[in-house]
């Protein structure tokens, strides 16, 4: 099979993203929202999730970075540049760019850029931000693009990023258990006579019937690569976004089940040991201060 170069890669990430993954499913939601468990049971714990990503930035500056922005698909996510003078979004889709236009307007600015090679000076942005991006690009990319979100941050700023790591310890603990549980559940449903819940994941049901899109190109390193490769060059410190993917979440959290109890207990376990669930888990806030002007 022939391997993609870097700019075929690059080039398949923006074209499913801007014929697929941010084409709108219902007012407000996308085709990508298939990535993301948006039921009710769940939607504390992720809201409270997404959040915590505020801890870290600084509450109010001129300039924030929101590299590989997407169109700012949650109204959390918006939360993040609200004391700020300006929103830079910037991003490989121009349809990511034109759907966050519409929801931040005057107070974003909007960069067709690739996050390896940003064209932005350096010392520029008093924070950035980067949710789920660096894992779209070839893995010989991957240390260069946190080398440029360091370089474009301001002194004694922060930035933070959101990836997935690839087969972390938790998910490969939870891979039996959500194996045998998903057999037990289609059981159930047989003898039952209920449809799967698939059909029912709290998205806009736009075209029930239409074959699933296929996804784009993913990469994912895990916490020691990261430490390695990039704690070697740049200060950094991984805490916990979220412990547990979505299929975990659509798995085990149900609200017959006590759902909503179980997730405010696993929020707690991550409030507590935030390294321990940021390195094992499935989702890292990896958070990168600069302190001085270099």
């Amino acid at each position: 099979m022939k391997m993609m170069t870097d700019v075929e890669t690059k080039g398949q990430v923006r074209e499913f993203y801007d014929r697929v993954g941010w084409q709108e499913v219902g007012e407000g939601v996308y085709q990508n929202a298939r990535y993301e468990d948006l039921r009710p049971v769940s939607r504390d714990y992720i809201h409270r999730c997404h959040l915590r990503v505020m801890r870290h930035l600084k509450s109010n500056g001129r300039y924030m970075l929101d590299a590989g922005s997407g169109p700012i698909q949650y109204p959390d996510y918006l939360e993040y540049s609200k004391g700020y003078d300006y929103r830079v979004c910037a991003d490989i889709s121009i349809t990511a760019l034109q759907e966050a236009r519409k929801r931040i307007g005057e107070n974003g600015l909007f960069v067709v850029a690739d996050i390896a090679n940003l064209p932005f000076a350096p010392y520029v942005f008093d924070g950035v931000v980067s949710l789920h991006t660096i894992h779209h690009l070839p893995m010989d990319e991957h240390v260069q693009a946190y080398g440029e979100l360091e370089r474009v941050l301001a002194p004694e700023s922060t930035a933070v990023v959101v990836n997935g790591w690839g087969s972390p310890p938790i998910a490969r603990f939870l891979l039996m258990p959500m194996r045998w549980t998903n057999r037990l559940q289609g059981i159930v449903r047989r003898i039952i006579g209920h449809p799967s819940p698939s059909a029912n994941t709290g998205q806009a049901d736009a075209a029930p019937k239409k074959k699933k899109p296929k996804g784009t190109f993913v990469r994912k390193s895990n916490a020691a690569w990261l430490k390695q490769e990039v704690g070697a060059l740049i200060p950094l410190e991984i805490l916990v976004w979220r412990s547990v993917s979505v299929k975990h979440l659509r798995t085990f959290v149900h609200d017959g089940w006590g759902g909503r109890g179980i997730l405010r207990l696993l929020f707690w376990l991550e409030e507590r040991s935030p390294h321990f669930f940021g390195e094992k888990g499935q989702y890292p806030l990896v958070v990168i201060k600069k302190l001085r002007r270099e």
